[in-house]
């Protein structure tokens, strides 16, 4: 007979990576206020400006953005009113970045 619980992890153990905005890459948290079709959102950004940002195309159908998810968003340059969608989070990342203190207080 073998031992059935070789390889597994032990339980309670899981590890999840979480992926944090990059200040070198001018990225800010995001909270997503409404849809406003067309691949638009509103997002009002940690820094409290609210933004009308775009869905990319590789993320257009893969990815449902929903309003109160929290997501990663590059400001334009040129356009500080307007933004980039790079990464939208799951329920228990965003648990994960409160517990952490990344988002103070947004939900």
């Amino acid at each position: 007979m073998y031992n059935r619980s070789r390889g597994r992890e032990e339980e309670g153990a899981v590890i999840t990576r979480v992926r944090l905005p990059r200040k070198q890459d001018r990225e800010i948290f995001g909270h997503v206020e409404s849809l406003l079709g067309s691949n638009r959102i509103k997002v009002r950004g940690i820094d409290g400006v609210t933004r009308m940002a775009r869905i990319p195309g590789k993320m257009k159908k893969r990815i449902w953005i929903r309003e109160g998810d929290v997501v990663i968003i590059i400001p334009w340059e040129f356009q500080n009113e307007k933004a980039d969608v790079v990464w939208r989070y799951t329920g228990p990342q965003v648990d994960w970045l409160q517990r952490k203190g990344f988002l103070k207080g947004s939900s």
